[in-house]
């Protein structure tokens, strides 16, 4: 691990759940020192989902691989001591925690500045401090429901709003705070100095999802409703074919003149103008994906995929979770992996995915047990204030 670029940075991480720990996660890949500070009850992701044993379900061993455990009881009188230390030995402190908690524990940013001048400070909040629902606490499913998300789900698929079925919010979370922390890092070593960055939730994503939707309303006066009209399309989605389900998007011209000459209408190109550009296209769209629609229904998934790869029109089948979990295993393209637990328990798990020519990130060990490296952290700070009397 000292090779790796963040060998020797020590990341201070008081997150909990998902949103912190998949960002600090990846800072541990970057070969980051990643004390995670738990509670006495320790992070609540410790017991979701199945386990083999208690407080290790799979939700935490893929977003906590390769941190060490520190249980203390912020509240008793001698974490304070703890704390100073800790924070005086780190580069960066991150925490999802609601800032009124954290000045009550003195671990606001005014406070933890005065003992370390240097270090970045990450507060990732539910909403900006400084906007009218400051305080408010902040979830996954509230944040998709606040940016529109459900409505872009009914309006694309003719059904009731429904949440994404995955942790968007929190996990694109997780990439803006990673990346907070590298620019922030980056500029102290360029001759800056440590400082506050706050990444508010609600607003992260509303810019997230309205880079893709604002649409029309870009313009002053609007050009039109709000929405990207071709991901909003109810055809946006896998076709059926003969057998199965297949992924494809017929995209730019050169696609859709090879795909109109398969389906043997290759004189549409010619002749019906909602084909022939991507302006034309954008305005058509549910008419021009409901002809692929129709046409996938004639042949078989292997038939079409065999058609369309010597076509070079992007496409693939169309796997359910567990077939795809099986193919990335298989495959050895490193994307899941066996890990051993300590007690030499296979499981399986992720690894990072990039591909770096010389100092390619790792996923490290397994995720901690609840206050695993309590001992050897609180030793380690003990010489260190020794070292500096």
């Amino acid at each position: 691990m000292g090779k790796l670029p963040l060998a020797g940075v020590r990341v201070l991480d008081l997150t909990s759940v998902i949103m912190g720990p998949y960002a600090t996660q990846m800072l541990a890949e970057y070969g980051a020192d990643v004390i995670k500070l738990e509670s006495p009850e320790g992070d609540i992701m410790r017991e979701m989902g199945p386990a083999r044993e208690p407080g290790m379900g799979p939700v935490f061993l893929n977003l906590n691989r390769g941190k060490r455990s520190l249980c203390l009881d912020l509240k008793a009188p001698d974490s304070a001591a703890v704390l100073r230390q800790a924070v005086e030995s780190a580069d960066v402190f991150i925490t999802n925690m609601r800032a009124r908690a954290l000045k009550k524990l003195g671990l606001d940013w005014a406070a933890l500045s005065g003992c370390n001048p240097g270090l970045v400070y990450v507060f990732l909040s539910g909403f900006a401090e400084d906007g009218p629902d400051a305080g408010r606490p902040a979830y996954d499913d509230l944040i998709q429901g606040m940016v529109a998300l459900p409505d872009l789900v009914a309006r694309a698929g003719g059904g009731p709003p429904s949440y994404l079925p995955l942790n968007l919010a929190d996990k694109t979370m997780g990439l803006f705070a990673a990346q907070a922390v590298l620019a922030a890092m980056l500029q102290r070593e360029r001759g800056g100095t440590g400082q506050y960055i706050e990444i508010p939730m609600y607003e992260t994503m509303a810019s997230f999802v309205l880079a893709d939707h604002l649409g029309a309303a870009s313009f002053e006066p609007p050009l039109g409703p709000a929405g990207n009209p071709r991901l909003l399309s109810r055809y946006r989605r896998p076709y059926k074919t003969l057998d199965g389900w297949i992924s494809t998007i017929v995209y730019t011209d050169r696609h859709w003149e090879a795909f109109l000459r398969l389906a043997g209408a290759g004189r549409l190109w010619e002749e019906d103008p909602r084909f022939r550009s991507m302006a034309s296209r954008t305005r058509h769209i549910d008419e021009v994906y409901a002809f692929v629609d129709e046409q996938m229904a004639l042949r078989t998934t292997d038939a079409w995929l065999a058609l369309l790869k010597d076509a070079d029109i992007p496409a693939a089948q169309s796997p359910d979770l567990d077939t795809l979990i099986s193919r990335l295993e298989a495959s050895g393209q490193g994307v899941v992996r066996r890990y051993r637990d300590q007690d030499g328990n296979e499981y399986r798990g992720l690894a990072p995915a990039a591909r770096w020519s010389k100092t390619p990130p790792q996923a490290g060990a397994a995720a901690p047990r609840l206050g695993q490296h309590t001992e050897e952290i609180l030793r380690e700070l003990a010489q260190r204030a020794g070292q500096m009397r």
